[in-house]
């Protein structure tokens, strides 16, 4: 029997982004396939809902791949449909599935199991940000969460800085939102004066700011990104 694909299907950044984050494509899928993986099932329902589901609701099956189900995953009953030859559906809670997000462990499963995976265009918050900054596209370095500690936190920014200026290579992180405004001030504090920093936020929502100056300038104009999902990356220029 041959076996059922997994299509990961990206979900929109910000609220009422929906028209801006799918292709026509998408219809065409979430209208063949019954049965997703999900991060956070009320998002999940609700961006089927926007992306011009048909198929009704009730009629739909969600795997939890939240936070606390992924302790217990049973991936044999998450990927039996799959088995068995119908196509399924891998959702993140907001972005695109496997990037800088959980999703990467069903997909690397199903990898081992043989099954065919298939990715659709939709909304990167840090392909997004990097496309806006005016830094190198051609080398860049995704770092995650930086350390929250002051003193690893201090040396992870300067070993960053140092990286960026040796290979010209843009640096890319973020931070838990409620704590963006630490970690800027942190940057400001750590970085030299002619480093460039860019500052992406709510990015494709209807008050996204994606502006790029150097530390010296933003200490002048420094932002308020106080529980704003923010992306932050760093360029030296020789």
């Amino acid at each position: 029997m041959a076996l059922g694909t997994l299509y990961l299907i990206p979900v929109p950044l910000a609220e009422n982004a929906d028209k801006q984050s799918y292709t026509l494509y998408y219809q065409e899928v979430i209208n063949h396939i019954d049965e997703y993986v999900v991060e956070n099932e009320k998002t999940a329902r609700r961006f089927l809902k926007g992306a011009g589901l048909k198929i009704p609701q009730s009629e739909l099956k969600m795997h939890d791949y939240g936070k606390h189900a992924r302790e217990i995953t049973d991936y044999n009953r998450i990927f039996k449909s799959l088995t068995e030859g119908r196509d399924m559906g891998l959702m993140s809670e907001a972005g695109c599935p496997g990037v800088a997000d959980p999703g990467a462990d069903v997909v690397a499963e199903a990898h081992k199991r043989g099954i065919k995976v298939v990715p659709l265009v939709g909304p990167s918050s840090i392909l997004l940000a990097l496309m806006a900054s005016g830094f190198s596209g051609q080398k860049f370095t995704f770092h995650g969460y930086l350390p929250i500690d002051k003193a690893e936190r201090a040396k992870k920014i300067k070993d960053m800085e140092f990286q960026s200026q040796r290979e010209q290579q843009t640096q890319v992180f973020i931070e838990t939102p409620f704590r963006n405004n630490v970690l800027f001030d942190d940057l400001l504090k750590h970085c030299k004066q002619k480093t460039k920093l860019c500052v992406a936020c709510n990015l494709t929502a209807s008050d996204e700011q994606v502006l790029t100056l150097s530390v010296s300038e933003w200490k002048s104009r420094k932002p308020d990104l106080h529980k704003k999902p923010t992306i932050f990356l760093m360029y030296v220029q020789n």
